[in-house]
């Protein structure tokens, strides 16, 4: 299965580092939104999207990329890191997937060190994440979700 997953990775790389060890795991090209390039988001079979969680949501360029890249019926998984908890993080994401009608596969968050805003007086919450535990976590839920993914459509035909 041909993977892209969209991201958006600035500060300490938290969100970077847990795709880079998610990319092992199969054919998967990753796509900073941030980078001005010709996207087709319509030549993969799975499109997943992924930030840091901030205020509660996702960095607006992932949603911006999504609304305007993302084709009807693919589907969507999230992947996101955070200093304290990603709360409602990928609702918006979610609702646009319905409003497009994307399946979603499911969802992967973990921490990861945040000295943004407020955190930095404090010198950051979260240090040492994501760490090598949180790296195999996204590993395991990435290889799941492609196995998962890859049976159901195979069991489709």
């Amino acid at each position: 299965m041909k993977t892209a997953i969209c991201y958006y990775s600035r500060h300490h790389g938290n969100t970077l580092q847990v795709l880079k060890a998610m990319a092992q795991e199969g054919t998967t090209d990753l796509i900073d939104v941030t980078a001005r390039q010709a996207v087709h988001l319509e030549d993969y079979d799975c499109i997943g999207f992924a930030s840091g969680i901030y205020f509660g949501k996702f960095h607006e360029s992932v949603l911006r990329f999504a609304r305007q890249y993302l084709p009807r019926e693919k589907p969507v998984f999230f992947v996101c890191t955070y200093g304290g908890s990603a709360g409602a993080g990928t609702q918006a994401l979610a609702e646009l997937a319905r409003e497009k009608g994307c399946p979603v596969l499911g969802e992967f968050g973990c921490q990861g060190y945040d000295t943004f805003g407020p955190f930095k007086l404090v010198g950051g919450i979260a240090k040492g994440h994501p760490n090598e535990r949180d790296l195999e976590n996204g590993r395991s839920f990435y290889r799941g979700l492609l196995e998962s993914w890859d049976g159901g459509a195979q069991g489709s035909h």
